[in-house]
């Protein structure tokens, strides 16, 4: 059993997720409230525990929420380089951008993925959310973010690649809240990114493009 889907070749814009970023404007951060992301704005596990709404950076950002039972662990620390720690830094709370959207809807998380998302990558995540509406299912449990590398390129773009383990994480239905956790754990729950971020004016790495394919070669 996939436990968390992959984002696979999600750089491909399948036709709903177009449609449903159509209000999005681009993932500029500017759009107003009713501006919603389609699947991600309802029907999420209530219980929640706010992430801090501002960084030492000095950064205003968007409060994340996050069921209780919904955890993240970004294994590496510091690198030491003030510029990679940022892009990791700001990729974890994109991460967790994406699983609130999933886990909970609410209207921070349209703020939250689009402060962190832009370009190919907002069309990447909302196909990815929206699989999860799709099929009436959520998650609880851990995951586990490894392998986490970063480097630079002309021009000033940010290339991330890391692992993720969901192999403590269990799918959830979204409307009887059952938790099925009857499938051992397998390959298939390890996944590979590729990610490219650039720094936009207010000085936070936006995902740009990201693509992701089973890791087990890679991760395991």
């Amino acid at each position: 059993m996939t436990r968390r889907p992959t984002l696979l070749a999600a750089t491909a814009l399948t036709a709903a997720a177009v449609l449903s970023l159509s209000a999005c404007g681009g993932g500029d951060g500017d759009s107003a409230s009713n501006d919603k992301i389609a699947g991600a704005e309802s029907g999420g596990e209530k219980r929640e525990s706010p992430s801090p709404t501002a960084s030492d950076d000095g950064i205003d950002r968007p409060e994340i929420k996050l069921p209780k039972d919904v955890k993240h662990v970004f294994e590496g620390g510091s690198t030491g380089d003030k510029a990679k720690d940022s892009v990791l830094a700001d990729n974890e709370q994109n991460l967790k951008a994406i699983d609130s959207a999933i886990t909970v809807g609410e209207d921070s998380a349209q703020a939250a993925l689009k402060f962190y998302n832009k370009d190919k990558a907002l069309v990447s995540a909302a196909s990815y959310i929206k699989s999860f509406y799709d099929d009436g299912r959520s998650f609880v449990g851990t995951t586990r973010y490894y392998q986490r590398e970063v480097s630079f390129r002309a021009g000033g773009a940010a290339a991330l690649t890391y692992c993720a383990d969901a192999t403590k994480t269990y799918p959830m239905d979204r409307k009887t809240k059952k938790v099925d956790r009857s499938a051992p754990a397998s390959a298939d729950d390890y996944t590979f990114f590729s990610e490219q971020l650039k720094k936009n004016a207010d000085g936070v790495w936006q995902s740009v493009n990201v693509t992701s394919g089973p890791g087990a070669k890679k991760c395991m």
